[in-house]
């Protein structure tokens, strides 16, 4: 199970052997991870071609085969294997390009009753242009870091005008409530999925990806009836159903890091290339930008609201 990201769905680095290897033993002197007896296994009686019954994920995705010889899979060289620097190095950039395009549009693009129809306008644009990016990148086969930071390029620029925004004529503070509840929820996930508090598998997946494709489709359907209606809409983004939603947005993006971290996890288990840590960080950055921008619509809600 793999499925294409770029506003609520993983690119498991176990690619046609399950979404991020869940279940899967670690090949070829990869770091220990947990796993669990497969729910999905089926045993061999009674059946002449049923397989033995197993781990059907266990094959290590990133083995290489001798095509001269036809020896066994083997594991890539080490230096060539994603490690924890790699990804938090990849992730640092990638971040860090999007909170300077932010903080340039912030600068730069002012928000006052003369010039927010142009800046606002400026940052939707920069939000389509970051959006068909990640659609690209999301639907390659391989990372490409030129898009990757692109998306990251626009997408500051589109985070900037309505950080600046709110910020400015809803609720002064906005931003940085928001950057403070993001890091919250991201180091709160960390502890607990490292702690084992949170066991991310296929029936959490499962549910996760039902979840998200629930909340997409209810934000679409207000979205229309907003444009087409006027008002707010449904109210899925105003008063008190605004605030449960907007809840429920956080808990979220939460439930996405959790299936970043697995990610991440297997890729290092499985010794995945190194530039498959570009998509551990397209994915962490798109997590994060989820995350704020509920945070930062709940945070504007609650303030008009008063």
């Amino acid at each position: 199970m793999r499925s294409r990201n770029p506003v609520f769905s993983r690119r498991g680095f176990s690619r046609d052997n399950g979404y991020a290897g869940f279940n899967a033993a670690p090949q070829a002197g990869g770091p220990a991870v947990a796993t669990q007896v497969n729910p999905y296994a089926q045993g061999t009686q009674g059946n002449p071609y049923a397989q033995p019954a197993g781990n059907p994920y266990a094959q290590n995705p990133y083995a290489q085969q001798d095509q001269q010889f036809g020896a066994p899979p083997q594991a890539p060289p080490a230096a060539g294997r994603m490690t924890m620097d790699d990804v938090v190095i990849r992730t640092g950039s990638t971040l860090g390009l999007l909170v300077v395009t932010a903080a340039l549009a912030w600068a730069l693009l002012p928000v006052d009753d003369a010039n927010i129809g142009r800046s606002y306008g400026i940052g939707i644009g920069a939000a389509l242009i970051g959006m068909v990016l990640a659609l690209v990148q999301s639907f390659k086969r391989k990372a490409s870091p030129a898009l990757i930071l692109s998306y990251a390029a626009f997408e500051g620029v589109f985070l900037g005008v309505v950080s600046s925004v709110v910020d400015n004529r809803i609720a002064d503070g906005a931003a940085m409530q928001a950057v403070i509840g993001t890091m919250a929820v991201f180091a709160g996930v960390l502890i607990a999925y490292k702690a084992g508090w949170i066991r991310v598998n296929r029936r959490f997946y499962g549910f996760v990806m039902a979840a998200a494709l629930g909340f997409v489709f209810l934000m679409m359907v207000n979205m229309l009836f907003a444009v087409f209606g006027g008002g707010d809409g449904l109210g899925f983004r105003s008063g008190a159903l605004g605030v449960v939603f907007g809840i429920v947005g956080i808990i979220l993006g939460a439930c996405f890091l959790a299936l970043d971290f697995k990610q991440v996890e297997d890729g290092l288990a499985y010794g995945a290339p190194r530039e498959e840590a570009w998509l551990a960080a397209f994915g962490l950055t798109l997590t994060l930008v989820w995350i704020y921008l509920e945070f930062l619509r709940l945070i504007a809600i609650l303030n008009s609201n008063d």
